[in-house]
């Protein structure tokens, strides 16, 4: 298990798959993705912080700074 901070809140967010899980078969998914955002900005961010973008426009990077 491999776990990287959320650029969002800076909680430890856990990746699954990958040769961390190979020895523990871990079944936990990912809590969290990599966006790109128009402006050239990238983010990995918890899902926490994902729901907390605004839904009526495109996100921005600005946006994820604001969390």
């Amino acid at each position: 298990m491999t776990k990287e901070p959320c650029d969002g809140c800076g909680q430890p967010v856990r990746i699954g798959g990958g040769i961390g899980d190979f020895w523990s078969f871990s079944t936990e998914s990912t809590q969290g993705i990599t966006l790109e955002f128009d402006d050239g900005g990238e983010f990995f961010l918890c899902y926490d912080c994902i729901d907390r973008l605004p839904d009526d426009r495109a996100a921005t990077s600005e946006d994820v700074k604001a969390l």
